[in-house]
């Protein structure tokens, strides 16, 4: 019996380094696969590393995503069982969430409710923690709503913060979590 391949579609504005460990965990078996990636920066390193991986890339501005349904009917093509947003800034509109309710999740580099919502992404949220003197920090993985980083959690890692480190230490640490727990939340996502 044939199983039938589930459909991944990730959402970024970055590097893409979380797009490309899905890309390359996945494409490892047949359970699911990366269909797209969508980005709303045509020179962010996450497009080419779609590109070098055959993975089909569709960019899109603040018009396409904000004003009109082109994103939408551009993602429904794709027939996605998961939107990943993994690196992707922009606040989803309420359109979008309700055309794939239940759908969509976000990788957050803290542990939220803590140091989420605007402006927080990347190295400002690991400053944050660091200024404050949290003495652990981590990942979130969560369902979106229309809220920045507010949707249910549906998984979380931690490490404690330890006297040598520093905003690179740290970012380290985060990507390691992220790497490794990533797939792991999305395929578990997918057996639902």
């Amino acid at each position: 019996m044939e199983s039938i391949t589930k459909h991944i579609v990730i959402f970024a504005s970055g590097s893409g380094s979380n797009a490309l460990n899905l890309i390359q965990y996945f494409n490892k078996g047949t359970k699911a696969k990366v269909v797209a990636v969508f980005s709303n920066k045509k020179e962010a390193g996450v497009v080419q590393k779609a590109i070098d991986n055959q993975v089909d890339v569709f960019c899109f501005d603040r018009n396409d995503f904000y004003h009109s349904d082109h994103v939408i009917r551009k993602v429904e093509e794709y027939r996605p069982d998961i939107i990943v947003l993994a690196g992707f800034l922009w606040l989803v509109p309420l359109s979008f969430i309700k055309a794939f309710e239940g759908k969509i999740i976000n990788l957050h580099p803290s542990l939220l409710p803590k140091y989420g919502g605007k402006g927080m992404y990347g190295h400002h949220v690991h400053n944050a923690v660091l200024e404050a003197g949290e003495k652990e920090t981590g990942i979130t993985i969560h369902m979106v709503d229309e809220a920045y980083d507010r949707g249910d959690v549906i998984c979380q890692k931690s490490f404690d913060i330890l006297p040598e480190d520093n905003l690179n230490s740290i970012e380290t640490k985060i990507h390691m979590l992220e790497h490794q727990f990533l797939p792991l939340t999305v395929e578990l996502f997918l057996d639902k």
